[in-house]
């Protein structure tokens, strides 16, 4: 699968303590669609939906990792994990917390949740 993201070199991430992120190291760089596009490998891609089922978990289907995203906080754009990304590409990151373990009360403090 290769998928391409416009972002700066000088990436800040989002680091979250779900139960999903902690144990498969996610952390999301957020960007809106149209900053995102898949290549190629697009057959090779299956979906898990969870809790609300909002978000769209994007994973491949050959090797199980996944690199991209479709979140419940921002469904009109993508969540890519930054450790996906080619090497040499990212020049520094700023990794912020979030408490996704009490996701509800810490969207609603970000006014990603009604």
């Amino acid at each position: 699968m290769r998928f391409e993201v416009l972002a700066p070199a000088d990436l800040t991430v989002v680091d979250c303590n779900c139960s999903i992120c902690t144990k498969t190291g996610y952390l999301h760089l957020l960007v809106e669609k149209s900053r995102f596009r898949l290549l190629k490998g697009a057959e090779a891609l299956a979906t898990y939906r969870f809790n609300t089922g909002a978000a769209q978990h994007l994973f491949c289907k050959v090797c199980g990792i996944k690199s991209f995203y479709v979140p419940r906080s921002h469904p009109d754009g993508y969540s890519v994990n930054a450790r996906c990304l080619d090497p040499g590409t990212v020049k520094r990151t700023q990794i912020n917390a979030f408490d996704g373990a009490n996701w509800e009360s810490s969207a609603r403090e970000r006014k990603w949740a009604k």
